[in-house]
């Protein structure tokens, strides 16, 4: 699902898979999950405006005209490939579902641009390729030119009625899983198409013009604000960069996508450059990135979801996940949460998910994936598991890792402590021209290097003083700030006060952790006035003994920083409090 793999870009060379018998191995399960021997077959399909879809057709033997199956569709991350996703396609059709893997648009063999999972481009070849699994023909070919038709498929369960509760024509039985660039595209599917049954979004995102331009601060709806933050400058170019290299790979598929904003629609790579020169988005920027973003449609999803976030994401972070959640619950939509140990800045923890083999029965995300896909396509009468589930790196295991984690039948809950950690005055100087001042582990490239230490008078910093317990936190913290600058209210943008904010962890030995590498950027509109910020969600345990550190920040390693350097001076005063969600 090119989750964890992205910081390679993800690219893989494609293989021209033949009608091959894969072999199974046993493991525990209901009578229908006996594993079945997986016949693959490669073919294209014609997703309209001469474009073409590359993907491989997995089959179970169990699955035939008499005894139809269930059936999956699934695509891959960003600037990977229909390949990178055998490993889940076998785990569910070696359990008896009929799946069809392929290159998302711009990808992989695939043709026509990169169009960030927008519905009604990404969307709707989804639907066609759903068409194609209820029988439909004229879709599906066994060659890239679509003049050797391929048998209409006659081994999926059909339904009498789509989510809408109506007929629809051509109506299988089908769920949707997938990571990153392909958990959004579920989304954008589930909008456009009632025929959808179940999704399970992973390490995905919510409003990706917050992705990629965060601001901690105005939230008007989920992390949607009204104004943009500071440019993800790192993982911006990292994704430009796949992008394009996706499209130089197959020159040969669709080659106009290369003219102009190479392999992407040209506010992508307006975005990346004001990002870098400014940190400041045009608004047709902005609506692009949201064009592809669950948060602008969300009323249209209507259909059982399972939300999978990585803590250990700095791209995607879990504040998109509680988003989408709200939203989805607020709605009516039943929605199951879990966030996992894996995520974009690094791999999961052992037995937790591995994306290469997946392992229902030695891996907890695994088996939650098919717990729900079992209930929700299948029909298994077994639990789909708890409402909310988390990862505590602080529990020692061997083996799953399902005893690492907690669960709970409510995410949010109104267990909080408060502390008030402005004991004296502060002063520092944020930097010109957006410059790194601190020294976080640079996300996606590497491409911009970091000093070993925070920059003296760029940043300041309190801390509590030693816990006498421990204190595990699950949530995201908000820091209550009153600054004072020389910058004037509501100037233009791209003038505005930028700061960061980070929580650590500080040991006894000194040793310093700004937990889960998140940084809360923050562009304020009016310095005049308080300003509550939410930090990026994440699972960690503050031992006894050790400080919790608050450090406000001029610049950043990832992050293009504010335009105009400016004193800026944080008062001593009640007022100013960290605030921890505690479990």
């Amino acid at each position: 699902m090119c989750v964890t793999r992205t910081r390679s870009l993800c690219i893989r060379a494609l293989a021209a898979l033949a009608v091959v018998a894969v072999s199974a191995t046993a493991w525990p399960g209901p009578a229908h999950a006996r594993p079945r021997a997986v016949t693959v077959q490669t073919l294209h399909f014609d997703a309209g405006g001469g474009c073409d879809i590359v993907g491989d057709l997995y089959t179970p033997s169990s699955a035939t005209r008499s005894t139809p199956a269930s059936a999956i569709l699934t695509t891959n991350g960003f600037a990977g490939s229909k390949d990178d996703l055998t490993g889940s396609a076998l785990m569910f059709a070696k359990r008896g579902y009929v799946v069809l893997a392929y290159s998302g648009l711009g990808f992989g063999g695939s043709g026509c641009r990169v169009t960030l999972d927008t519905p009604s481009i990404d969307g709707r070849a989804a639907s066609k390729l759903i068409s194609y699994l209820g029988g439909s023909s004229g879709i599906a070919y066994r060659d890239q030119s679509h003049r050797a038709p391929a048998a209409p498929v006659r081994n999926v369960r059909l339904d009498d009625r789509g989510s809408d509760g109506r007929h629809h024509a051509y109506d299988p039985r089908v769920g949707m899983v997938g990571g990153s660039y392909g958990g959004q595209i579920q989304f954008a599917t589930a909008s456009v198409d009632p025929r959808l049954d179940t999704i399970v979004p992973m390490a995905t995102w919510n409003d990706l013009s917050y992705s990629v331009f965060p601001n901690s601060v105005g939230q008007t709806r989920g992390v949607t604000t009204a104004t943009p933050g500071a440019a993800k400058i790192n993982w911006g170019m990292t994704f430009a960069a796949g992008g394009i290299v996706s499209g130089v790979t197959d020159p040969a598929v669709t080659p106009d996508r290369l003219t102009g904003c190479p392999n992407f629609p040209r506010e992508v790579c307006d975005g990346v450059v004001e990002g870098i020169t400014s940190g400041v988005p045009e608004p047709r920027v902005v609506d692009r990135l949201r064009a592809g973003s669950v948060a602008r449609y969300l009323d249209r999803v209507r259909i059982p979801t399972l939300l999978i976030q990585g803590q250990n994401d700095t791209l995607f972070n879990l504040n998109e996940s509680l988003a989408t959640y709200r939203g989805l619950r607020a709605n009516g939509v039943p929605t199951g949460l879990i966030w996992y140990s894996g995520g974009h800045s690094g791999p999961a923890a052992p037995g937790d998910f591995d994306e290469k083999r997946p392992d229902p029965a030695r891996q907890y995300v695994a088996r939650r994936q098919i717990e729900w896909i079992d209930h929700y396509l299948a029909g298994s009468p077994g639990s789909t598991g708890p409402t909310f589930a988390y990862f505590r790196d602080w529990v020692s295991y061997r083996g799953d890792a399902a005893p690492a984690y907690a669960t709970s039948a409510e995410v949010d809950l109104d267990s909080t402590v408060t502390y008030p950690f402005v004991d004296r005055t502060a002063h520092f100087t944020t930097p010109p021209f957006g410059l790194p001042t601190t020294g976080d582990s640079p996300d996606g490239l590497k491409l911009i290097t970091a000093p070993s230490h925070d920059v003296p008078g760029t940043f300041a910093r309190w801390d509590s003083a030693p816990l006498r317990g421990s204190t595990d936190v699950v949530g995201a913290p908000t820091v209550k700030l009153r600054l004072r600058t020389n910058v004037r209210p509501f100037v233009p943008v791209a003038d505005r006060l930028v700061v960061f904010v980070r929580i650590q962890d500080v040991a006894p030995s000194g040793q310093v952790t700004t937990v889960g590498d998140q940084v809360a950027p923050t562009r304020i509109a009016d310095p005049t006035r308080p300003a509550t910020i939410t930090v990026p969600a994440f699972v960690h345990r503050f031992d006894r003994g050790h400080r919790i550190r608050v450090l406000v920040s001029g610049g950043s390693t990832n992050y293009r920083g504010g335009s105009v350097p400016a004193p800026v001076t944080i008062t001593a005063g009640a007022q100013q409090t960290l605030t921890l969600p505690i479990r």
